[in-house]
């Protein structure tokens, strides 16, 4: 292994910290949604060719990979960050605002961007491993159906740029800067959807033992759907169900024919999944056939969990600890929210960590959110090192 002092440290950063911050509120300021991010990813393309950078662009849509090989080292190393944002519109007020109306970056892939970016320009410069170094710049990780990751996946990701391990972060809002949180195995949950459509018989308000009422029925079964994590799945289990939407009917005399339920469900490993599955579609059906209406069912598998490997979760966790000192490290709790890293994961060995925003940062997808910048040195250092350290003859 490399000596310590020969390794990246936080105060390597120190110097390019103003340049990166104004490179981070430039794309703020530039916010593009999942699969639009043709800007994007034009001037992160250029700023890895003029580092020296083998580039390759237009990957799974707007995917940018580069790669650079230092010495005679037989390992690749991945490392990854999301380039797109969400449709909200920004309420930050400040100076560096979002310049699209309806568009920010609430979820911090501005600053995810950005911190690769650092660790890339350091690593070029310092040229302090053997192996290959793989960027990857990813779009469309906030995409519904069809996300980055897996566009990128199915454009040959891998077998292009061949990776023996891949690794990614994201920000955490509540946890303060300069913190990481790392969990070995099922650290985020995967995310389904169901669409429940019900259909009764149509009538008037005032005679409604003519009619069969698909919201009578969709109320029964929003009920007996809290009976799905707390009588179906084990206790030791993480499961959610959320009825999001509830649509049916305009008048108050009228009983509509249909009602549309829609549901999101989140779980941390493929029994549960299934369990869940099989229950609201058993619910669903007989809650409905029992009351005299039919129903329809929708049911899309998302984004898987997200499941870091042990061994090269073990690695991350020992170049934070060496970076940045034990009391920084801390277990990550599971998070029932969702990220298409999982789709690499599947694909690769490797890890996913939380990387403290700060204790007053607004949460994710809030109209008020930004990403911290005194974060981008600690996430630039956290990528130099890990790559210095994983790519040594």
């Amino acid at each position: 292994m490399l000596h310590d002092n020969t390794l990246a440290r936080l105060s390597d950063f120190e110097e390019t910290h103003a340049e990166f911050t104004a490179i981070r509120r430039h794309l703020h300021q530039h916010p593009e949604l999942s699969h639009e991010e043709a800007e994007t990813a034009r001037f992160v393309a250029e700023k890895l060719e003029g580092w020296g950078f083998d580039v390759t662009r237009g990957v799974g849509g707007h995917g940018v990979v580069g790669r650079l090989t230092v010495g005679t080292g037989k390992k690749s190393i991945g490392i990854r960050a999301d380039m797109d944002a969400l449709p909200i519109t920004e309420e930050t007020g400040l100076a560096h605002a979002s310049t699209v109306p309806g568009v920010m970056h609430a979820c911090g892939h501005d600053g995810h961007t950005t911190m690769l970016l650092a660790a890339a320009d350091y690593l070029a410069r310092t040229r302090r491993f053997s192996g290959t170094l793989t960027v990857i710049f990813q779009p469309a990780e906030e995409a519904s159906g069809k996300s980055g990751a897996q566009r990128m996946i199915a454009d040959g990701l891998f077998q292009r740029f061949p990776c023996d391990a891949v690794f990614g972060l994201h920000n955490h809002p509540g946890l303060e800067e300069g913190r990481v949180m790392v969990r070995p195995g099922p650290i985020m949950a995967a995310s389904d959807t169901a669409r429940i459509t019900i259909t009764g018989k149509g009538g008037h308000a005032s005679r409604p033992h003519l009619a069969v009422d698909p919201v009578y029925v969709a109320c029964m079964l929003v009920v007996a759907l809290q009976s799905v994590v707390s009588r179906s799945i084990d206790p030791t289990e993480t499961a959610v169900v959320t009825v999001g939407a509830i649509h049916a009917g305009e008048a108050a005399n009228v009983i509509p024919e249909t009602a549309t339920m829609a549901l999101s469900i989140r779980s941390f490993n493929a029994g549960v999944r299934d369990r869940l599955q099989a229950r609201i579609t058993a619910l669903a059906t007989s809650v409905a056939e029992g009351h005299g209406a039919s129903v329809e069912i929708d049911y899309g598998r998302g984004t898987p969990v997200v499941v870091n490997s042990e061994a090269e979760t073990a690695f991350l966790k020992s170049v934070v600890e060496d970076l940045l000192g034990p009391d920084k490290v801390s277990l990550c709790p599971m998070i029932p929210g969702s990220e298409d890293f999982a789709y690499m994961l599947e694909e690769r060995p490797g890890s996913f960590l939380r990387l403290g925003n700060g204790v007053a940062s607004a949460f994710l997808h809030n109209p008020r959110y930004d990403f911290n910048d005194a974060a981008i040195p600690v996430g630039a250092a956290i990528w130099a090192r890990l790559a210095e350290r994983f790519l040594t003859e």
